[in-house]
């Protein structure tokens, strides 16, 4: 079977491109989820790149499946805990209390989105390299 992490990881970085996208057309909740599928497909490239399959979308889970010896800077999941909020509840109506998903995300959650998501693409960058 072919290796293709480096496909998901061009797609990751397109996404990042996209989540930017979405943020300067003040369309900040999906700026936010594409930044989550920004750095989920920057982790499963680095799973493939290794050898191993990558299920599920929730990010801080992939990294920390990662093997031992890949050192996970400090604070990555953590900050892979915030995208992973933005799996859900910024694409569905139902992902909140009350309110439209456009109602609950501004220039705050998706800048730190991301920088969040920048970050780990750069992490997987410099693993896949």
């Amino acid at each position: 079977m072919a290796n293709r992490s480096a496909d998901w990881f061009r797609q990751a970085q397109r996404d990042l491109e996209q989540a930017e996208d979405s943020a300067r057309a003040e369309r900040h909740e999906w700026a936010c989820f594409a930044a989550h599928q920004a750095s989920e497909k920057a982790v499963k490239a680095l799973h493939l790149r290794l050898g191993q399959e990558a299920w599920g979308h929730v990010v801080s889970r992939l990294l920390h499946e990662l093997p031992e010896e890949i050192k996970i800077p400090e604070n990555m999941i953590d900050k892979a805990r915030v995208l992973d909020a933005y799996y859900v509840a910024p694409r569905y109506a139902n992902g909140h209390p009350e309110g439209a998903p456009f109602e609950h995300y501004g220039k705050l959650q998706s800048k730190e989105a991301i920088a969040y998501a920048g970050e780990i693409i750069e992490f997987v960058r410099s693993q896949m390299a």
